[in-house]
């Protein structure tokens, strides 16, 4: 199942200003994630090639004055801290939806 197929991607979405000056469009997978005492954020291009592949682009997440800012992740070690966090949040999300479905069997 790829990342568009799922219910984890939100239908927020959130527009990046890329280095060439180029926008993206990406929707929101799952929700902002803590890990190593900061807070994170998984967005899915809408288009491109790398939303053919599902590639997720990893951001940390911080609000000033109340607005989301979005910050690229440069450290190596940051990035399996925050990559690790994100896949351990979708395998609580399939859990949750595991444990949803046997439920509804046993009713």
């Amino acid at each position: 199942m790829s990342y568009e197929e799922s219910e984890y991607v939100s239908t927020d979405t959130v527009t990046l200003t890329l280095d060439d000056g180029s926008e993206l469009e990406c929707s929101v997978v799952g929700d902002v994630f803590p890990a190593g005492g900061r807070e994170y954020i998984a967005l899915l291009p809408m288009s491109g090639s790398d939303a053919e592949e599902g590639r997720v682009y990893l951001y940390r997440y911080t609000e000033q004055n109340g607005e989301p800012n979005l910050e690229n992740i440069v450290d190596d070690e940051e990035f399996e801290i925050a990559s690790d966090a994100f896949d351990e949040m979708l395998d609580s999300m399939e859990y949750d939806e595991l444990v949803e479905e046997s439920d509804d069997l046993s009713e």
